[in-house]
């Protein structure tokens, strides 16, 4: 079971539902990297409205012409585990934002025998 209490670095990956990793989704390779990395958990968030750098709306509502919706890939570990993860998100991530957060987990325990992803995953 892993308990993560205390400071921590929050890790926010911000790219398009469409960018692909040989033929893969970004958000996807980026999650299951993280699992093999040993990070605590990694969650995908997807986004009904936003634009980047260039500036282009993109967004969920009928009749839109854009459909590469905004996607959010959230992990949070100690600083240490998130910086060591950093070089891998060099390589992947061609086009998008990637932010460090320092922040406080109040409570982390993973589930006993859990072997699968998410912010409830142990290690």
């Amino acid at each position: 079971m892993t308990r993560l209490t205390g400071s921590a670095l929050r890790l926010t990956v911000l790219v398009g539902e469409n960018d692909r990793w040989h033929h893969r989704p970004l958000y996807s390779e980026i999650v299951h990297r993280a699992r093999a990395a040993g990070l605590a958990g990694a969650s995908v968030f997807r986004g009904i409205e936003g634009f980047g750098a260039s500036s282009l709306v993109h967004t969920a509502r009928l009749l839109s012409l854009s459909e590469d919706l905004p996607v959010a890939v959230v992990i949070v570990d100690t600083e240490e585990r998130v910086r060591g993860f950093l070089p891998q998100l060099d390589a992947l991530v061609g086009e998008g934002l990637v932010v460090l957060d320092p922040c406080e987990v109040i409570r982390y325990v993973g589930r006993a025998g859990d072997g699968g992803g998410g912010a409830e995953a142990g290690r």
